[in-house]
């Protein structure tokens, strides 16, 4: 064999070598990650399915779908929960009182999305719908393109029940301390190109988009101790209260009591 030729295989080998050893490498600090966060937190979030601010009358319908993140999990009271903050916060600003219903569910992933909306009633009209969704799919590497077109069909089936659709995209997984590197900044990556996918797909539909990554993922990078909860993976109450603060004026955008948006927002092209 050639000297050229016994390089070339030997190059190869080296790649192939160096790749392996990534592979194991990011199997085993994934499993670190995974005993380090462990679930103190149970898998069940506070329920705080109610009608908020009952006193305001002529009543709004929200509806949380999603993940973790969705439905709360790592909140301390159910008050504290991202749907019950968002649904006072709108009660203040349109004068009007909120029934807040979460379909949101601990653990989801896009392609469970179909089942919370087909458990909702079928005479059941969110005037809006939010929708936070896409660590999971990141974390169990699951294709970009599956979890978007799992998201479309989400947001088409809630447009046909007549909601306003707000999607709050994938979080960046980079500011998740516990993950040591290199997973974390595999992670960031990856939940950013999916935020990127999921943001042009559901524009294209006419919905509005929340990108949390820019919006609210500095603060959970400066400060993590106040923006986590105990498993430093969920966001605390202090950390939901920021998130719904974010989602806030493209849920008042869709329900039309609002033009201007801030950085992070986007809105579908009028034309």
């Amino acid at each position: 064999m050639s000297r050229s030729r016994l390089l070339l295989v030997g190059s190869a080998a080296t790649a192939a070598g160096f790749l392996a050893g990534s592979r194991h490498l990011l199997h085993r600090q994934a499993a670190v990650a995974r005993g380090m966060i462990g679930k103190p937190l149970g898998e069940q979030a506070p329920d705080a399915d109610r009608t908020w601010k009952k006193s305001h009358g002529a009543r709004l319908d929200l509806l949380v779908l999603g993940d973790s993140v969705a439905a709360g999990l790592g909140a301390e009271k159910a008050k504290h929960t991202p749907g019950a903050r968002l649904a006072r916060l709108v009660a203040a600003r349109t004068h009007r009182s909120v029934r807040l219903r979460t379909a949101a569910v601990v653990g989801a992933e896009s392609s469970m999305l179909a089942d919370q909306v087909a458990g909702l009633p079928a005479s059941y009209r969110p005037d809006v719908a939010v929708v936070i969704v896409g660590g999971n799919d990141v974390t169990h590497r699951v294709p970009v393109a599956d979890s978007v077109r799992h998201l479309e069909e989400c947001v088409r089936a809630l447009q046909e029940r007549g909601a306003a659709v707000v999607v709050g995209t994938c979080p960046d997984l980079g500011a998740l301390r516990p993950v040591p590197q290199p997973l974390r900044a595999l992670g960031s990556r990856a939940s950013r190109q999916l935020a990127a996918a999921q943001r042009d797909a559901v524009l294209a539909l006419g919905a509005r988009v929340v990108s949390l990554a820019d919006v609210v993922g500095p603060f959970f990078i400066t400060n993590p101790d106040e923006m986590f909860s105990l498993d430093r993976f969920h966001p605390s109450s202090a950390g939901y209260k920021r998130t719904a603060k974010a989602m806030l004026p493209s849920v008042l955008a869709a329900l039309g009591h609002v033009n201007e948006l801030p950085f992070g927002h986007h809105a579908p092209d009028a034309g």
